[in-house]
């Protein structure tokens, strides 16, 4: 077997593999494009301190995000099974870390849910007038909408997801053609957007790279559905490259035409970047052709982040790391439906809790370690796995995945040391997950056998 003649492999119980290469690349292009492309790039122009330095974030981010695409598909062509980082933590490193995986992935998952959703009924107020407790009840009813095509069928949610995800392809692709040869630049004649001492440039650049870094985050959500993925062994690897790669191509498209139209002291001086770069055609018309593309940009990001995020606990369920309830798929749909439903009623709950969606970027540092610690798993795995077959093997090892991992070491520090509150908080609910599992060991019995 390889990658270029690959057999089925079976599917999880319960579950079916009814998911091909098209809609991976879909989910991980909805996924990662959701309101970053309108929201960052004026936080990374106020960060930096030249157009070289906006375009270069852009480019580093997008390489990092490509060199961990690289190196994780490796091992979801190793384990293509539910639940994606957690199961490759599992087999490198052991259940307890797996857990820790599985219990940052529990606050942070619903939370996402939310943010996504009251930033759609934001913008759908652009068209329907809604006063905030009618925005927070648009936002339930959307979760509640998608989960419900989520749990009917994992074709269903494959078909809205494709829908969604081609509309944003070929909207975002039109958009980058208009910044670049339609729309006549904006004179700006604002002051110097960064009267701050030399001393600082630094730690801008590491702020505007942690800013892109979460633009390009949610490329290994797609993991999560390794269970039901055809031919895994060559979709999943596949799905991953060229989703990242399309991702980056967007990006630098779209934020060289924001360059271009509005300058960098421009960008830095509109949060809705977007908005100021289509004022030529409007004021009006912009805000409404906007608000369209992030609506869309949502919709694609939720149904992705709903359709794979529940299979993480799911797979935690099967052993016996969580409610056993949890690991059930439903006899006819063969979805985890529990698991949906379960992730469902949190994020309406934080829906209602606004403020606790403003934790959602300090949850995101407690993330991406758990990314690195499953890049790590690829280096220990080739030395304790040695004849363990691999469909497909990472490209450039070991330089690859050593560059995502060193940097993402340096933008960590350099988040810690800008950042230091986000950095402890997220320490610090990661290490509450110890006396979580230490209680849960002792109180259940681990069901599936796998490293302790």
């Amino acid at each position: 077997m390889s990658i270029l003649n690959p057999i089925e492999v079976p599917p999880e119980p319960g579950l079916t593999r009814r998911l091909g290469a098209f809609t991976g690349v879909m989910i991980v292009l909805g996924i990662v494009i959701g309101t970053g492309l309108y929201r960052v790039p004026a936080l990374v122009a106020a960060d930096v301190h030249s157009r070289v330095d906006f375009y270069f974030v852009w480019v580093i981010g997008g390489i990092i995000a490509l060199c961990g695409a690289l190196s994780v598909a490796e091992l979801a062509a190793m384990y293509p099974r539910a639940g994606g980082l957690y199961v490759y933590i599992r087999e490198a490193f052991g259940k307890p870390l797996a857990f820790l995986f599985g219990w940052m992935w529990l606050l942070t998952d619903p939370i996402s849910w939310a943010a996504q959703s009251l930033i759609f009924s934001e913008y759908l107020a652009t068209f329907v007038p809604l006063d905030p407790a009618a925005r927070h009840l648009a936002s339930v009813a959307l979760i509640g909408m998608v989960a419900t095509i989520q749990l009917r069928s994992v074709g269903m949610g494959a078909f809205v997801q494709n829908f969604f995800g081609t509309i944003k392809l070929v909207t975002l692709f039109v958009l980058g053609l208009c910044l670049w040869f339609w729309i006549h630049p904006v004179a700006y004649s604002g002051g110097a957007v960064h009267p701050v001492p030399v001393s600082t440039a630094s730690g801008g650049f590491i702020l505007a790279l942690l800013a892109v870094l979460w633009a390009y985050d949610g490329w290994e959500n797609l993991t999560a559905l390794s269970g039901e993925m055809r031919k895994p062994e060559r979709n999943l690897p596949l799905s991953l490259i060229t989703g990242t790669l399309l991702v980056l191509f967007l990006y630098l498209v779209i934020n060289g035409g924001y360059l271009r139209v509005l300058t960098l002291a421009g960008v830095a001086s509109h949060p809705s970047v977007a908005v100021a770069a289509l004022g030529s055609i409007g004021g009006s018309l912009a805000k409404v052709v906007v608000a369209l593309l992030v609506m869309v940009s949502v919709l694609g990001s939720l149904n992705g982040s709903v359709m794979s995020d529940p299979r993480v606990f799911y797979a935690m369920a099967e052993d016996g790391l969580f409610f056993h309830k949890v690991g059930q798929a439903h006899a006819r749909f063969h979805t985890p439906w529990v698991a949906i439903i379960m992730d469902a009623v949190l994020a309406m709950i934080f829906v209602s809790l606004r403020s606790f969606a403003n934790l959602a970027s300090a949850y995101v540092l407690g993330i991406w370690p758990f990314l690195m610690l499953a890049v790590c798993g690829l280096f220990w795995l080739r030395i304790r796995r040695p004849g363990v077959h691999r469909p497909y093997r990472t490209w450039g090892y070991p330089v690859v995945p050593a560059i995502f991992l060193l940097a993402s070491l340096l933008v960590l520090v350099g988040a810690a040391w800008q950042k230091p509150d986000d950095v402890i908080l997220s320490f610090a609910l990661t290490l509450l997950g110890i006396p979580v599992y230490l209680i849960w060991r002792r109180t259940h019995r681990l069901r599936t056998p796998g490293p302790a």
